[in-house]
């Protein structure tokens, strides 16, 4: 449950930035934009893959561009159904979708599945080298490397 907030959140925040770059795309209030961003993405979530399950021969002929076209529809779908979200025409809502992808799947790639933000910190001198998970086929390592000295 936790994750799925997390990410609702990453989605709203994404919209926020799509409003403010895409020309012709806006809404009322902040209470818009949450319930946007959540119709947005149950929306992607159901009818998206049925979409493209059923368009799926002409997305292989096309290279999967149909897909950018599919979003862009949802998007402008998303935009009659929540009350104070408006895009002008499907080219806003085209370039909406596709800036919607980017973002959220840029701050999508800070947040772990459990919806904890994940970012590796690499400290020199204090990476410590393990071999538990690897098979030597050869025969050639030493497990006393492994030890580290006292300190």
């Amino acid at each position: 449950m936790a994750g799925f907030c997390v990410r609702w959140i990453c989605d709203t925040l994404a919209l926020m930035a799509v409003v403010w770059l895409v020309p012709g795309i806006s809404v009322d209030s902040v209470q818009t934009l949450v319930a946007a961003a959540l119709v947005l993405g149950l929306v992607n979530a159901t009818l998206r893959p049925v979409l493209l399950v059923w368009t799926l021969p002409f997305n292989i002929l096309s290279l999967g561009l149909l897909t950018l076209f599919i979003n862009g529809l949802l998007f402008y779908a998303v935009s009659k159904l929540v009350a104070g979200f408006w895009v002008a025409g499907f080219a806003s809502a085209f370039w909406g979708a596709l800036a919607m992808a980017i973002v959220s799947f840029l701050l999508n790639t800070l947040i772990s599945s459990r919806g904890r933000v994940s970012m590796g910190v690499y400290r020199q001198g204090s990476a410590r080298r393990r071999y538990d998970d690897v098979i030597d086929t050869k025969g050639t390592h030493d497990p006393r490397a492994d030890r580290q000295p006292p300190e």
